[in-house]
């Protein structure tokens, strides 16, 4: 079964009309993206849009044997005027199959929110999953077949994945295929690492894909450690590194402290971000949480654990440090530097870095300077990604 992608662009295409953003302004020549529309084996096509048959045309193919037109966005009529010859646009009430002539099944699937979603199964058993933007499926019971290929809104719904995921619906080998594109994401490099990030993968418009076919499928690095100063966005970016698998478990080490009210605002913004699946633990004993198999696990931050194990060990002592700490402490980021090479999770920690600011006025600030720059750089060791962020904008240091 082949799918030739028309547009890949969301419902206002990329750029938008008479968008200044930054995006728009950059999405230009292999960038720019028309609404998502699918062609499937010539017979099937999924969402009708501005320019489709001249898409058609400019990919090599032709819309004169297209025998059924299906809307998957939350409208009931074409967007555009049904250009001569194609037959009138319907919709597949949700749980409902549709087989054509040709041998391609169509299931409708409800969403969680407006909109049609499709699963489409080819003549020779290939299996189809189109979901429209801003959608995931609903009621997915966790026992279902992979999907060969999934294509959907990877950028602005990553939950979706996940969900598909957890259900079975989306495995290691299936491919991923991001569609919906809009200005949310810069075009080009910055797409294409947070893409890889999903397991997911974007093409340029009119594009044809082989479903089942293998293709090279990103591979999602094991290890990472995000690096970044206060409010850079380091911790968005290694959430939005997991947002799109399932049973996260998000380990803060910065713990609880009592009447602190600015700490607790910061907590709490960090869960409203958080995917309702993830779960927490607020511990500093890391080495245990490496050691068991499971979820992909996130760890924020490595500077707090720093801190917890500093205390433990009198690191603010001259004659403590100097009695044992530091050798204590060295035995710690050891053991944790193992575990993170040991681990067979998905692990992707977070770290300040504070090395390149003004030299700290005390002792005490210059020993954590120093021993956090040191386990910064051991962790990074262990991991086959590094990034550091800065103004938000992610700087690939490995991988």
């Amino acid at each position: 079964m082949d799918v030739t992608l028309l547009g890949t662009g969301g419902p206002l295409g990329l750029p938008r009309p008479d968008c200044p953003c930054a995006a728009c302004a950059v999405a230009l020549g292999p960038d720019a993206r028309a609404a998502t529309a699918l062609l499937v084996d010539g017979t099937l096509l999924l969402d009708l849009t501005p320019g489709a048959a001249f898409a058609a045309a400019r990919s090599g193919h032709s819309l004169s044997g297209v025998r059924q037109v299906l809307l998957s966005h939350p409208h009931d009529g074409p967007a555009v005027e049904v250009p001569a010859g194609l037959p009138q646009p319907g919709r597949v009430p949700d749980g409902r199959e549709l087989t054509l002539l040709t041998g391609h099944r169509v299931r409708a699937l409800a969403m969680d929110a407006p909109g049609t979603g499709y699963a489409v199964t080819g003549p020779d058993g290939q299996r189809l999953l189109y979901l429209p933007p801003g959608a995931a499926p609903a009621g997915l019971d966790g026992a279902g077949e992979a999907y060969h290929m999934v294509v959907g809104d990877v950028v602005g719904r990553p939950d979706a994945l996940a969900r598909l995921r957890l259900a079975g619906a989306a495995g290691p080998a299936t491919d991923v295929i991001a569609v919906h594109l809009d200005h949310d994401v810069p075009p080009g490099r910055e797409l294409r690492r947070r893409l890889a990030a999903a397991g997911a993968r974007a093409v340029p418009d009119g594009a044809t894909l082989t479903v089942g076919v293998y293709e090279d499928v990103p591979d999602v690095p094991r290890r990472t450690l995000v690096l970044g100063g206060a409010r850079s966005g380091k911790s968005v970016e290694a959430e939005r590194r997991l947002e799109a698998f399932p049973d996260v478990l998000y380990v803060a080490t910065g713990g609880t402290r009592s009447g602190d009210g600015e700490w607790a605002a910061r907590v709490h913004a960090h869960r409203e971000r958080r995917p309702g699946s993830w779960r927490t633990a607020e511990t500093c004993d890391l080495v245990p949480v490496l050691a068991q198999d499971g979820p992909p696990v996130l760890i924020d931050c490595l500077s707090l654990w720093l801190t917890d194990a500093m205390d433990a060990v009198g690191a603010w002592d001259e004659a403590e440090w100097a009695g044992g700490g530091e050798r204590a402490l060295r035995t710690r980021v050891e053991e944790l530097t193992a575990a993170v090479r040991e681990s067979r999770r998905t692990v992707v920690a977070v770290s300040n870095e504070v090395g390149s600011g003004i030299v700290p006025a005390t002792a005490s600030g210059r020993r954590y300077r120093d021993e956090l720059g040191r386990l910064n750089a051991a962790f990074a060791a262990e991991c086959e990604h590094v990034l550091l962020v800065v103004a938000g904008q992610a700087l690939a240091l490995r991988g």
